[in-house]
């Protein structure tokens, strides 16, 4: 369902611009109507149409917001929140930044207003988790080279990088707001947040998370809020790549249980192949995701796969650059 989004501001060039954009970009998410008149904007309110105003200061404190979910003002400058006729505080969106940021704002606040949306939605997207036992595996990289081979066929991919110790910033430059901030909000609209807060790499189209603020952040997570997050994000794209952890505890138990496929990634050394197959040979995980495994022989390797049919092997590419490795490795044909 559309939010109905009330643009009231005097700057005509300003609404315009801005409405074009929504409606051009934005038209899953906003229904936008435009009011440039103060002398109108009582009677438009008392409609009780809109669920959010996006005004000028002068505007909002001269109607009454009541009938509003949210009011959010247009401020040129960083200035002080400011209490509205309603009593509450109203909101401020800084009006001169990228109107992706913008939609991000509006987002963020509308989700912690409007509503849990949570885990029971059915999942659109294709669910890949990236796993292997052993660190320096390249699993990051193969996860990400993944994503932007599907991007690349036109999916909507959304890469999330559910490790303990995150290394995103290292493979994207923008990276906004972090994940941590949908950890304290499972109760609200989390679909809306993450929607808030996704970015999309320029040159991948690449959809992502901002890296967590510590370490922490990822251990308070239980199964339950795991399974919460892969469903909102799923209901949200066309194709869902979880980068994992090396352990195996219930949490990324929960995501093989989710995904559709799981990719099992080893590389040339002979650590990591013992590491998978003592998790082949001893572990009664494999025997439940035995059907889903795609092995990925990656950097080159060799090792015999198990009892699957679906295998890929990914050279060795020569590079200092994470980005440029990963980039090269898109190239090649995820399919099996």
């Amino acid at each position: 369902m559309k939010i109905k989004l009330l643009i009231a501001t005097a700057d005509f060039d300003y609404a315009e611009h801005l409405s074009g954009v929504l409606s051009e970009k934005y038209a899953d998410a906003f229904e936008v109507t435009v009011c440039t008149s103060r002398d109108r904007l009582p009677g438009l309110l008392s409609g009780g149409k809109f669920e959010i105003a996006l005004a000028d200061p002068e505007f909002i404190s001269s109607a009454n917001s009541a009938s509003l979910k949210l009011a959010l003002t247009l401020e040129d400058e960083n200035e002080q929140e400011f209490i509205g006729e309603s009593g509450r505080d109203i909101k401020k969106i800084c009006k001169y930044q990228r109107i992706s940021a913008i939609v991000g704002n509006i987002l963020e606040h509308y989700s912690q207003i409007s509503g849990a949306i949570g885990g029971a939605s059915p999942a659109v997207a294709r669910i890949t988790a990236v796993w292997s036992p052993s660190g320096g595996s390249g699993k990051t990289t193969v996860a990400l080279a993944y994503s932007a081979y599907k991007a690349a066929q036109g999916k909507k991919a959304t890469y999330l990088n559910m490790e303990n110790f995150a290394s995103t910033s290292a493979y994207f430059q923008g990276t906004g707001k972090s994940i941590s901030k949908i950890f304290e909000k499972f109760e609200s609209n989390i679909r809306m947040f993450l929607a808030a807060i996704r970015q999309t790499d320029a040159v991948s189209g690449i959809s992502y998370f901002g890296e967590p603020e510590n370490y922490e952040d990822m251990n308070i997570l239980s199964a339950d809020d795991i399974e919460n997050l892969i469903a909102a994000c799923a209901a949200e794209t066309e194709e869902l790549i979880v980068d994992l952890s090396t352990g195996c505890d219930d949490r990324v138990k929960k995501i093989f249980e989710l995904s559709d496929t799981v990719l099992l990634v080893c590389d040339p050394f002979g650590a990591s192949q013992a590491k998978l197959r003592q998790f082949i040979n001893q572990h009664d995980v494999f025997g439940k995701i035995q059907s889903k495994v795609v092995w990925i022989n990656n950097k080159g390797a060799n090792m015999p796969r198990p009892d699957t049919d679906k295998s890929m092997r990914l050279p060795l590419v020569q590079s200092a650059d994470p980005v440029s490795v990963f980039k090269a490795l898109s190239n090649e044909k995820f399919d099996w």
